[in-house]
């Protein structure tokens, strides 16, 4: 809020003119984001928790499957190869992964009724969900970075410029952004934050295993493909090979010729706006009408 000063009978008066929509929303969506920072912050056992489960994935599906899958294009059995394919579907899985807390989250300030609380203070409607998302999106950069560094360790590239590497990353979390808006539906939707965590995990395994993240398409029955080429998931992990690169050349990037294949950093991000202007609406509106 801003003051002017007005003079009125020779003494000036102070009166307050309320800040415009759009930065009043900012600002109290920074203002709830630095909260859920700070709750994070007081429970690092969550943040830790979230950082092994995605290291396991990786020791996993390398030492595991990464003699036992082949990418097409690499020599049979080349683990290298299948390093470099994989680490985008897993950077991918985790920023998605993130729905399931946002859900979590968002369900349980909704069980203890702190929602409520919220929506009878003189702050923007979406300020709460926006806050919340943007806090979500910290902690999944966090986790990124230190998978970077596990990613690293095992053997995994990059092999475009900086400028790149930093946009597939970009591209990841604006994905991971996207889906915790799901989430946010989903925990102001459900009752408890068990029923969230298993809400926003149930729908996310198929949708990430019939995609191009851990295995080729070309692998798969027909129409399965098809359904795994225009998988907004599968559009980032393609983003992000491409843009880390970790393609192969001389393959095609599409087995079905699907669009999104044959243009995925835009298509990533068309998928990933749609996501959250259509996600946000819906979660904004049942925010509105949401009890404890």
């Amino acid at each position: 809020m801003t003051t002017v000063t007005e003079a009125t009978g020779g003494a000036p008066v102070r009166t307050v003119r309320p800040r415009g929509g759009i930065s009043r929303s900012i600002g109290d969506s920074l203002v709830v984001a630095q909260r859920n920072l700070i709750r994070m912050l007081r429970i690092p056992e969550v943040v830790i928790f979230g950082l092994i489960q995605p290291i396991m994935f990786v020791v996993l599906f390398t030492y595991v499957f990464g003699g036992s899958i082949n990418v097409p294009g690499a020599p049979v059995g080349d683990a290298q190869a299948y390093h470099e394919f994989l680490m985008a579907g897993i950077f991918a899985q985790t920023v998605t992964f993130a729905t399931a807390g946002a859900g979590a989250g968002i369900a349980d300030d909704m069980h203890k009724g702190l929602i409520d609380r919220f929506r009878s203070l003189p702050m923007s409607r979406g300020a709460v969900l926006t806050g919340r998302t943007l806090a979500d999106l910290v902690q999944t950069a966090l986790t990124l970075v230190v998978l970077a560094v596990v990613a690293l360790l095992i053997g995994w590239r990059t092999h475009e410029n900086l400028a790149e590497v930093l946009a597939g990353f970009a591209l990841l979390l604006l994905l991971g952004y996207a889906f915790s808006w799901i989430g946010a539906l989903i925990g102001l939707t459900v009752r408890t934050p068990e029923a969230a965590t298993s809400g926003g995990l149930i729908w996310l395994f198929p949708l990430t295993f019939i995609s191009n993240a851990f295995v080729p398409v070309n692998g798969m029955p027909v129409f399965l493909q098809h359904v795994a080429e225009w998988n907004p998931f599968s559009a980032t992990v393609a983003a992000a090979r491409l843009l880390f690169g970790n393609t192969i050349a001389g393959v095609p990037r599409s087995v079905t010729g699907a669009w999104p294949m044959e243009h995925p950093v835009v298509a990533s991000v068309i998928w990933s706006v749609l996501i959250i202007v259509v996600f946000r609406t819906l979660a904004v509106r049942k925010y509105r009408s949401a009890t404890a």
